[in-house]
C-alpha cells in the first residue's frame, strides 16, 4: 500500500496543461472509436461489393441495374463488373487510410497515457480501447 501511495499522490494538482492533455486524450479517444466504426462499415461495404461481384458471375450477357448514388442505371454485365472493381479498389484505399489514421491516433493516445499515468498514477483512469 505504501508503494502505491508513493507512485500516486492523491493531492496531485491538475494543472492547465494536464487538463489540456486529458481533454486531448478524450477527443482523440472518441475520434478513434468513430474511425473504428467507420472502418467496420467499410468492411461490410467491401463484403457487399464482393458478394455482388460473385452474383454477377452467374449472369449471362444481359443488362443489370447498377446503383449510382440514388439512381439505378442499366449496364451490361461487363460494365457493371468494371464499376464494381473500381468501387472495391476505392473502398480498400479508404480502409487503408482509416487504418493509418487509427494507428496515428493510437500512438498519440499511448504517449498521452504514459505522461498522464506518470503524473497521476492510479488516480486517473484512461480507457483508450477495449482490446
Amino acid at each position: 500500500m505504501a508503494n502505491s501511495m508513493k507512485d500516486s499522490d492523491p493531492d496531485t494538482q491538475v494543472t492547465y496543461d494536464d487538463q489540456q492533455k486529458i481533454n486531448k486524450f478524450a477527443r482523440n479517444n472518441a475520434k478513434l472509436q468513430d474511425l473504428k466504426d467507420e472502418l467496420e462499415n467499410k468492411k461490410k461495404e467491401l463484403q457487399n461489393l464482393e458478394d455482388a461481384g460473385d452474383e454477377m458471375m452467374m449472369l449471362d450477357d444481359e443488362l443489370v441495374p447498377y446503383q449510382i448514388g440514388e439512381v439505378f442505371v442499366s449496364l451490361t454485365v461487363d460494365s457493371a463488373n468494371e464499376m464494381l472493381e473500381k468501387a472495391k479498389e476505392n473502398t480498400q484505399e479508404e480502409m487503408k487510410d482509416l487504418e493509418r489514421q487509427c494507428e496515428a491516433i493510437q500512438t498519440l493516445l499511448q504517449d498521452l497515457k504514459v505522461k498522464l499515468y506518470a503524473k497521476f498514477g492510479n488516480n486517473i483512469k484512461l480507457e483508450a480501447d477495449d482490446e
